[in-house]
């Protein structure tokens, strides 16, 4: 019923390069969201997370999957996942998703965080600490 043959084990130094990677993207998740401010694009988002694959020498997990051009995935408010960052400028109000992910010798990253920009209404307050 029961079978091993589809779990690989992992030995401890894969378990330090997946660490790496996911240090980058929390470094990334981090800076992305102490910069969600009032008049940031997400596009300015983008680039500030490119900026964190370039210091480590790490590769994006999305640019180019599918032809997707960015290393960020920026949703606002209704918007569902994987919004393209561009343009759009961040209001008071707002609330962000920002996903993103990075690869370290062939070993991914992956994490997403929610962020509100200025004072967000009650009901928008309580889905997000939901």
């Amino acid at each position: 019923m029961f079978r091993r043959s589809g779990i690989e084990l992992k030995a401890p130094e894969q378990f330090l390069l997946m660490r790496r990677a996911g240090l980058v993207v929390a470094e990334a998740l981090d800076e992305c969201a102490a910069a969600c401010d009032v008049g940031t694009t997400t596009a300015d988002l983008d680039a500030i997370a490119r900026e964190v694959l370039d210091r480590h020498g790490a590769a994006s997990s999305f640019l180019g999957y599918h032809g997707y051009p960015a290393v960020l995935c920026v949703s606002v408010n209704d918007e569902v996942v994987h919004g393209i960052p561009g343009a759009r400028v961040l209001r008071d109000g707002d609330l962000v998703s920002i996903d993103f992910g990075a690869i370290i010798e062939g070993w991914h990253g992956d994490a997403a965080v929610t962020v509100a920009v200025g004072v967000i209404p009650d009901r928008l307050q309580e889905l997000s600490d939901t």
